[in-house]
Formats: structure tokens, sequence, C-alpha cells
């Protein structure tokens, strides 16, 4: 019995531990190859890919006949008649391989296509363990899936060079094209591969490589795959073969980096973190990327960290290559590592290779080399009184662009900023610009840095304020303003920017206009600070301490969140969830999530039965009052067409939005959009400093959102904004707050009437001006707008 069970233990424990850790027959059912996932933009239009490999997958239905027969003349010309494993071709070569050890025959190898496709799931290890495992595997192959399966497998999964994996793939690298266009020499070429790619390299190896070509063009006529006249012709072929190209870089901007990052977080980035990951998982990406939007939004945003860069000296070369590299020739390798902010197409990165007077041999990362003119790089080197061509030396890496008189020095602005475009009525991110060049610059300041928006937060300090009593016709008074804080921090006195004079008595419309301070941190005093924070909190910019700062935009947010608070604001009121991506599918069209899961009833009926047309069902947050959220719109109109935003009213179109300057200032900002789109930005630097007391959000921040505006909104209609329900329109002098009423007589100035928007029961007393003016002839007491206000605390 010893005699019988011993061996039997000793085998099955041997097979359990050759088949542990193996795919069983139902995953290997199931196998699918590693695929890159495609990502597009609104339109439906592929902008990139993610992947590390280059690998197309093409069905076994769609691959050419010729193709398939050309590999299985190469590699194994028995497939369709073994059970995965070849015995008669093992013994064949294990007595080659004896004979090649008294001989210069190379050994050779007796793996099926099979056993190859079960040795790219258990590795590349060379032992006897190995290929024990990899004829197991290969024999649960056989049983689990059919021959063309396995095939289909092996075609698109094989590495054949070039980061060539699958045929489709190689296809490209070699002969520029898709295999459904390849002849037969072609094809023949492709099915040599597989062993050793470089040993056949079309280019360095070409002798060797048609050698072998010829080799499977006589097995295909020996198989009967072709006719002798066909292989002939094909053999007289000359092998086309393009030069070795890289992968083409993928699209690299922020938009696209942040819905990477997005896709990871949920789904994973490798296969090992499950089917559906980035890299491999053969995702298709639906985005909300407006090309025309991000486009702009790049370019308007590298303009104008140049424009305020333009007239600052030159700071010094962005890096050094050691000399010793470029005596060498291995300095183009050392700029390809080097990270250089571009951003514009015509920039590139260069390194000093030698000088001659203020002239300059430069050298790129393709290894040639170019002439800097020293007037083209006369810009001043600091404070030192000299150019940047006196103190350029070998070894100097720099920014170069490419201009008509020759090569000419750049700078990469130091300045950077965060720029956010999104869809009022969805909340979906149009656009998005994170920094100068996302290539150089992973910080993707529209999501993660935090600044103080300044001004930008005062529309939230005034639409609590008309939640709470105030209308855009209250009366406040643009005064020195202090208040008591701690025994330790004593009184603090406000002051309006750049120490602007006191106005008076003015209306909550002109103090947002003009974006007065003092009148802000009134009303936010009288209106309640814990009432602000938690309205900004309910808009999601951030949770802050309810102190009086906070009302003039001292609490961090980033550009994200404000953009995001301002659509719903925009959106009356209602929540918006900001998002990148509409929706994800897995390789074989599965929606696996999705952004908007409202359900539709109705929605995919194959006819319409006369009634009313079905609507996506939800529950909709109001996180303000839609008739503040308009009131407040209204006014930010102002902002436009009176305040320190009109250098946008040559849009020529509705628009609201607000300026911002922090203290420094540090920071410029404007956020603001139309009734469809919103879109924020901010310019500062990563290390907080002032930018200079000319730059304000007016003059430096809203000049790159109507640069972006030409562009983007071209094509969009100008729509005004939509008035809700409950809001009452009602003709006021915009100065003093007073209803217009009748005509309006001399004596006295005529007024500046706008329509200005109430709730009900909240719009001023109607005023005869005549009466007024009877009353003050006759000796009645009327008492002046500053006695009111003196004793009303300065709020009307």
């Amino acid at each position: 019995m010893l005699l019988i069970l011993l061996p039997l233990l000793l085998a099955g424990g041997f097979y359990w531990q050759a088949t542990k850790g193996l795919p069983s027959e139902s995953d290997l059912a199931a196998f699918s190859p590693a695929l890159p996932s495609m990502v597009r933009d609104v339109n439906g239009e592929i902008v990139t890919s993610y992947t590390r490999e280059r690998r197309i997958f093409v069905p076994y239905a769609e691959l050419p006949p010729r193709l398939v027969q050309a590999y299985i003349s190469a590699e194994d010309k028995t497939f369709f008649e073994h059970g995965g494993i070849d015995w008669l071709g093992i013994a064949s070569a294990v007595v080659t391989n004896i004979e090649s050890v008294f001989t210069d025959r190379p050994p050779v190898g007796a793996s099926t296509i099979t056993q190859q496709v079960a040795k790219s799931l258990v590795g590349n290890e060379v032992s006897l363990w190995r290929k024990i495992r990899e004829a197991i595997l290969a024999r649960r192959l056989e049983s689990a899936l059919t021959k063309q399966e396995i095939l289909e497998i092996y075609l698109n999964q094989i590495f054949l060079g070039r980061n060539a994996y699958g045929v489709e793939a190689a296809a490209q690298a070699y002969f520029g094209k898709s295999v459904d266009r390849l002849d037969l020499a072609e094809m023949a070429y492709l099915a040599i591969l597989p062993k050793a790619p470089s040993t056949y390299d079309p280019i360095r190896r070409r002798d060797r490589a048609l050698a072998r070509r010829d080799y499977v063009l006589r097995q295909m006529a020996a198989n009967g795959y072709i006719s002798e006249a066909e292989r002939a012709a094909a053999a007289a072929m000359p092998l086309a073969a393009i030069p070795n190209r890289a992968l083409p870089r993928p699209r690299d901007d922020y938009f696209i980096e942040e819905v990477r990052r997005t896709l990871i977080a949920r789904f994973g980035e490798a296969q090992e973190n499950g089917p559906n990951s980035v890299y491999g998982g053969g995702l298709w990406v639906r985005t909300s990327l407006d090309p025309v939007m991000q486009a702009a939004a790049e370019q308007a945003m590298r303009d104008g960290m140049t424009r305020y860069e333009a007239n600052r000296p030159w700071r010094g070369p962005i890096a050094r290559i050691e000399l010793g590299a470029i005596d060498s020739g291995a300095w183009p390798g050392r700029l390809s590592g080097t990270l250089v902010p571009l951003g514009y197409p015509n920039w590139a990165k260069a390194v000093v290779l030698a000088k001659s007077g203020l002239d300059a041999r430069i050298g790129f990362t393709d290894g040639s080399s170019g002439t800097l003119p020293g007037r083209l790089a006369a810009r001043p080197f600091k404070a030192s009184g000299r150019s940047a061509a006196q103190v350029l030396r070998p070894g100097d890496v720099i920014a170069v662009a490419r201009t008509p008189a020759g090569w000419a020095l750049r700078q990469p602005p130091e300045i950077s900023g965060g720029f956010v475009a999104e869809e009022v009525a969805s909340g979906r991110i149009r656009a998005m610009v994170g920094g100068f060049d996302a290539r150089a610059q992973a910080f993707n300041r529209a999501t993660q840095a935090n600044r103080q928006p300044g001004s930008t937060f005062k529309p939230i300090v005034y639409a609590t304020a008309m939640d709470n009593g105030f209308t855009p016709a209250s009366i406040v008074v643009d005064g020195p303003y202090c208040v008591f804080q701690t025994k330790l921090l004593g009184t603090k006195c406000f002051k309006n920017f750049n120490n602007l004079r006191s106005a008076g008595p003015q209306t909550l419309r002109w103090g947002l206009e003009q974006s007065r301070n003092l009148m802000t941190v009134r009303v936010a005093d009288a209106t309640g600070m814990e009432r602000i924070v938690a309205q900004a909190k309910a808009l999601g910019i951030g949770e802050y301490q309810p102190v009086l700062s906070i009302a003039l935009g001292a609490g961090e947010t980033t550009v994200m969140k404000l953009t995001n608070a301002y659509a719903q604001i925009f959106n009356d009121g209602r929540r918006l969830e900001p998002g990148l991506i509409d929706y994800v599918q897995d390789r074989s069209g599965k929606v696996i999530w999705r952004r908007d899961n409202r359900g539709c009833p109705g929605c995919n009926a194959p006819d319409w039965n006369g009634g009313p047309m079905p609507r996506p069902q939800g529950r909709v947050v109001q996180v303000m009052d839609p008739r503040t959220a308009y009131q407040i719109v209204h006014v930010m109109e102002g902002v436009i067409q009176r305040g320190t935003g009109t250098v946008l009213a040559s849009l020529n179109r509705p628009l609201a939005g607000k300026t911002g300057t922090t203290n420094g200032p540090n920071d410029v900002w404007f956020v603001g959009g139309t009734p469809d789109i919103v879109a924020g930005l901010y310019l500062g630097y990563d290390q907080p400093r002032s930018l200079g007391s000319y730059a304000q959000g007016g003059t430096t921040a809203a000049p790159i959102w109507r640069q972006w505006g030409q562009v983007a909104l071209k094509d969009w209609p100008a729509l005004p904004f939509a008035i809700p329900a409950g809001v009452r329109m009602v003709r006021i002098d915009r100065r003093s707050g007073k209803r217009v009423f009748g005509v309006w007589p001399d004596p006295g100035p005529r007024p500046a009437v706008i329509w200005e928007a109430f709730k009900p029961d909240s719009e001023p007393r109607r005023i005869n001006r005549a009466q007024d003016v009877l009353e003050r002839r006759s000796g009645g007491r009327v008492r002046s707008d500053a006695e009111f206000l003196e004793a009303e605390g300065g709020i009307y």
C-alpha cells in the first residue's frame, strides 16, 4: 500500500504545487488582453489614450487570413491539430539540441502558439519548473478556449519589437499602416518577429531579416497557403520598413491629467487593480472637455503670464548640464531629461554648447544645433547692468523660440495661475488650465492651489445680506469702520483698497460694483458672519471662522470651488457638483460609471404617445434662494457695465462677474460669465508675494478672461439672464436707491435710472420728487440722508 500511495501522494503534491496560482479554466475563458484606455471630448472625438504599450486590439474575424497563416507557418504549423503541446515537435527538438552540443547548429525550441500564450501568463523565467507550469496552462487554454480565441489572444498580445504589442500595433510601427493593408511580404516579415525582434531589425539587420522572411514564405508555400508564384513575387519585394519612431506623446494638459487622476482613484492604475484599470483596462471615457474652450484658455492664460513677465529682467538659466556631458556628446540625453516649462508650440529647450562673442551655439534634444544671436538675447540680466547674451555660458539650459529673425531667448514666466470654465446647467467642466506648461509643471493650480479669493468673495456677502433684509437699493455708508475684536487683538479698523477715500451713503449695488471694502464689512457685520460663512460652506467654497476679514476674501479656496460657487448662483441657486467625466464604458461598451444617475422613465420609449416629454427625475437642492441668486447676478452685471470689470463690456453680451485683488496684491482674480458658462481664473506666484501695485483683478485678470471669451463664446448665443418667479423689477435711482415715480422735475439732478430686482414688498416706497420739493420749500422738516443714516447706524 505504501509503495502505491507514496508515489500518488508525491505526484498529487507535485501537481498541486505546479498548478498553484495558475488561472482556472473559467478565468482563462474570461481573459482579456491589456488595452489602452481611450479618452474622448464633449464631441466624441478621441483626444488621448492612457497606455504604456503600443497596442491596438483586432478581433480574430478582422485579421487577414494570410497573416494568420504566416504566423502558423513560422511558429506552429500543427496548431489546429495538437491539444496545446506538440509532442512530436518536442521530441524532434530534443534530438536537434543534443546534436547542437557537438555541432555549430543553434538549439531550437518546441513551444506551440498555445504554450507561448501560456508563457505570457506565467512569466519568462528560464527553468524546467516554468516549462511544466506552462504546459499545464496550455492544456487548460485548449480546454477553455477555441483555437480561434487562442490565436486572437496570441496575435494581440505578443511582443513584436518597437514597443509594439500585437500585430496591428506592429504593422503601424514597422510599416505605418493597418494590418488589413499589408501585402504578403510584409505579413511574412511580421511573422518572424516573435522569437527575437531585435535580431531581425529591418534597418540594422536587413539581410538576416530578409533571409528569415523568405523562410516563412517557403513554409507558407509548403503548407499550401500560397502558390509558388505568390511566394516568388513576395520574396522579390524589398523590405520597405519605416524608421523606428517613438510612441506619439499622448495629449498632456491639465484637464487630461485631472481626468487620469480621477480615473485611477476610481478604477485603479494597472490590471492587478482590476479588469477595468486605467492602464490596460481598455476603458472608453467620455469627458466634458470642449476643445475650443480648452485651447482658448491655454492661449489666454499663457499670454497673460508672459505679458506680465514681459518687462522683467532675465532671471538666468533654468538648469545646467555639466561640461563633461557637453564635451562627450552626452548632452542630448541630459537635455531631454531636464524639465523646462515651454507652453507655446514654437518654444524649445536648448543647451548652450559654445560661445562666440555674444552669439551662442545651442543644441536641442534631437541632437541638432543652431545659433542664438546676441541681439536676440539682449534682455537685461537681473540688476547687473549686463544682458543675457553676456552672461550665457556653455552648459546653460534655456528656453528659446523660433522667430523670423532666428532663435530668440525666452523666459518661462515665474508667475502662474489657474483657470476653470464650467457649464451652468450641469456643472460639467469645459476647460481647465493649471499653469504655464502641464508637461513641466505637474501641480494643478486650478484644483490644488488654495488661494485667498479677495473681492471675488464679496458677492457671497451681499447675497447673504439680501437673504436677511437687505436689498440692492439699501443705503450703506462708505466710511471709516472699526470693530473691537478681543482684548489681545484690540480694535481693528478697515480701509478701502488702495486707501480710496470714503464716498458717504451709497447703495448696496454701488458698493459691489465699485468693490468697496468699508461697505462690505459694514454689511457683513450687520448681517452676521455666522450666516455668511454658512452660505460659503453651502456653496462649497470652504469652511471659515466667522471673522470680518473673511468678508473681504481672507479665507482660502481653489479656482474650481469658487467657479462652481458662482455657477450655482447663476443656476438659480441650485446645487451643482463639478465634474470632468460624463461616463465610462468598459472594453465591451457597457457603461460602468455615469456622472448623471437621475432616473428618466419613458426616455427610451420607442414612440411618442403625444403626451408631455419625460424629464429626468432627481432631487434639486437649493443652496440659495433663486430670487436672491438673481438679485446678486443682476448686481454683478453692473460690475461689467459700470464697475471694476468694464474691460469685459467690449464682448457685447450679457455678462456678470466680479474682480478680485488680495492684499499685497498677491493674487488677482476674475470670476463670471453668461447664463450658460461661468469661468474663473487667478494669477499669482506659487510662493505668494506682491505682484506690484498696478496689478489688479480688473486690469490683469479680466483681460485674460476677455481674450478667452472672444474665442470660447463666439458661437454661443448672447442670452439675457432669466428672471425667476417672485422677483419684481422696479425703476430706481441706482445712486440714491430711491424709487423713480412719474416725472422728475427740476430742481435736482436727473437720476441714473435702472431696473432693479426686488423680492415682493421689499422695494423702496414710491417717491414723488415734486411733492418732496414742495415740502422742503414750505418749511416742512425733512431729515437729510446723513441725519437719517446717523440715527440708523449707517445702514438703511
